[in-house]
């Protein structure tokens, strides 16, 4: 069951003891190939579960940060968040600023007619040469055909 090579056996019991654990060492080398595959594996799983987690995260905290802004700017109610003048008093010949600010609206409408186009936004202004104390209307109406006004005087003196 074993040969000799001169007078050391090769195989049996005789065999030296490191010529026992070559007989063995594809096997080690498998085990070793499966546990450090097995680490790899875990390790490459323990990551995309993080990045999972910090994309979870970072979408979540961009929903917080929409919902802030979109109420920030009225949220999903139909509103009029602003319409001023500034400044409240002009004298005759000097420009001041019409400004106004809707949410949800369809359509906007200044009356008197500024002579220029008007449109829903969040915060717009308009150069105004006022010649007589007038009083502006601010209509505006959402896509389901709900109206709501403003109104303000700007002095001339």
């Amino acid at each position: 069951m074993f040969t000799e090579r001169g007078n050391v056996p090769v195989d049996g019991p005789g065999a030296s003891r490191a010529r026992r654990i070559l007989r063995y060492s594809p096997i080690l080398v498998v085990l070793a190939a499966l546990y450090a595959g097995f680490v790899l594996f875990a390790r490459w799983n323990q990551t995309r579960n993080a990045e999972a987690r910090q994309r979870a995260q970072a979408a979540a905290e961009k929903r917080e940060a929409d919902a802030r802004a979109l109420d920030a700017v009225g949220g999903t109610e139909f509103a009029i968040l602003s319409f001023y003048a500034t400044p409240g008093i002009v004298h005759r010949g000097d420009q001041a600023e019409l400004c106004y600010g809707v949410a949800n609206a369809q359509s906007v409408k200044i009356e008197p007619d500024l002579g220029r186009g008007v449109w829903p936004s969040v915060n717009r202004c308009i150069d105004i040469t006022p010649k007589k104390t007038t009083t502006y209307t601010l209509t505006t109406q959402d896509a389901t055909g709900n109206t709501k006004t403003a109104s303000l005087t700007l002095e001339v003196h």
